[in-house]
């Protein structure tokens, strides 16, 4: 500790380093060997939580807060009431009653995350999030789901739900409620709203962030304490891509083939969007069911569940994934005093994780029968879902591509880049072959 103002209150572990600090006060630094907290110049840092594997730099103004592992604060970041989970990054802007989830990003001085529960996300120069339904206290929020983004300027009206891996354009007003809408992008142009349905996942955004995420978990391999679960496909998205597929088909048949657009909750969806989304959700589906079936075969049990626990819902607790009914088991065990400590809930969560492929592949088994319409998992069935994942990991890759060439031809990208990143989409089809 070196050239630091004033500490008070504070619990510091050892392994942290403090160099030219301006107040930190009611804190807890935890700190490792392996897993060293860095607080740099001008930093003020009241009643909060700093975790293992951090760092908060240049002027971090923040105040009731929990920063989780491995975090990056800095750049006169301000931060209130706000909870900061695994590798997030947040510089030049603003926190206020914030649920940041892992690998959430905000690096633009305009934006302000506030009141809203974010994953995987990143925003945009000038994101911001409004509720001015204030008349009853601060009751109204709004949650992005895992892989969430919001483009330059957009504004959402809270309270919102977006669905996950969906981006946001523009001013979305009218409370937008479109989780059962996945991997969408919704737009507004003046006061019509636009939503395109599935189109993220033929992105090369998304093919981008898939691959990033397990790489930069900044964490010490010894010092993991957040459960995170990289899957984008899992029943938990998936079970929203099955939704919005049924949404969709019944929008179609409703309005018939021959209009120019469809109306979904105050949103437009165009004729050649919705049948884009369709196919773009069915090559997810049979993406995740063929790939599903590759690790079953692999690990050894593809034979009929003969549990119960997986089917139905699932949510997502910060980058944790589970059945809601093991959720619900859970807090129902907390209410009837069943939970001890914040150790077994801990243990409890270890457990979920660990018997995650089980519970997924008690959902997934049911998917299937519900898809193709069988009885039973046969070998020939088996056969059929591995050529429909084939036939679906090809078209999404030739989408990618088109989309990658579509940047290129704006001549932004140069050759060098553009040919790498097709040589890994071609290694993609190779490794499925």
């Amino acid at each position: 500790m070196i050239n630091t103002k004033e500490i008070t209150n504070t619990v510091i572990k050892d392994d942290c380093e403090i160099n030219g600090a301006a107040r930190l006060s009611d804190c807890t630094i935890m700190s490792s060997k392996d897993a060293s907290v860095y607080i740099g110049t001008g930093v003020i840092c009241e009643n909060s939580i700093i975790s293992n594997g951090c760092s908060i730099t240049n002027s971090v103004k923040m105040q009731e807060c929990f920063v989780g592992e491995a975090c990056q604060i800095t750049n006169g970041f301000t931060a209130e009431a706000s909870v900061f989970f695994a590798n997030s990054f947040m510089a030049n802007g603003e926190a206020c009653a914030a649920f940041c989830g892992p690998f959430s990003a905000s690096h633009h001085k305009s934006s302000l995350l506030i009141g809203g529960e974010f994953s995987f996300y990143n925003a945009g120069s000038n994101t911001n999030f409004s509720n001015h339904a204030y008349k009853m206290g601060p009751m109204h929020y709004g949650v992005l789901e895992r892989g969430s983004k919001t483009a330059s300027g957009a504004y959402v009206l809270m309270p919102a739900k977006i669905g996950a891996f969906s981006v946001c354009f523009g001013k979305l007003m009218n409370h937008p409620d479109m989780r059962c809408l996945p991997f969408a992008y919704l737009m507004a142009y003046g006061e019509t709203m636009y939503i395109v349905p599935g189109r993220n996942i033929t992105t090369v955004g998304l093919y981008r962030d898939i691959k990033k995420w397990p790489k930069r978990d900044r964490r010490s391999p010894s010092s993991r304490k957040s459960i995170i679960n990289f899957d984008w496909l899992s029943p938990f998205t998936v079970g929203e891509i099955v939704q919005g597929k049924k949404i969709l088909e019944a929008l179609r048949q409703a309005g018939g083939d021959n209009v120019s657009s469809y109306n979904y909750h105050e949103y437009i969806i165009n004729a050649s969007s919705l049948r884009k989304g369709i196919k773009y959700y069915d090559i997810a589906l049979r993406i995740y069911m063929g790939a599903v079936i590759k690790r079953a075969i692999k690990g050894g049990f593809l034979s009929k569940p003969t549990s119960d626990i997986g089917l139905g819902e699932w949510d997502d607790l910060s980058g944790l994934l589970l059945p809601i009914s093991e959720e619900q088991r859970l807090i129902d065990d907390i209410k009837n005093g069943n939970i001890e400590s914040i150790q077994d809930i801990l243990d409890r969560f270890r457990e979920i994780d660990k018997n995650y492929r089980e519970y997924q592949w008690t959902w997934t088994y049911r998917m299937i029968l519900d898809y193709y319409g069988l009885e039973e998992l046969t070998e020939s069935a088996r056969q059929r879902i591995k050529e429909d994942y084939v036939k679906a990991r090809r078209a999404w890759i030739a989408e990618i591509r088109k989309d990658a060439e579509k940047e290129f031809a704006m001549g932004d990208v140069e050759q060098d880049v553009f040919d790498d990143f097709i040589s890994k989409l071609d290694h993609e089809i190779d490794y499925e072959d």
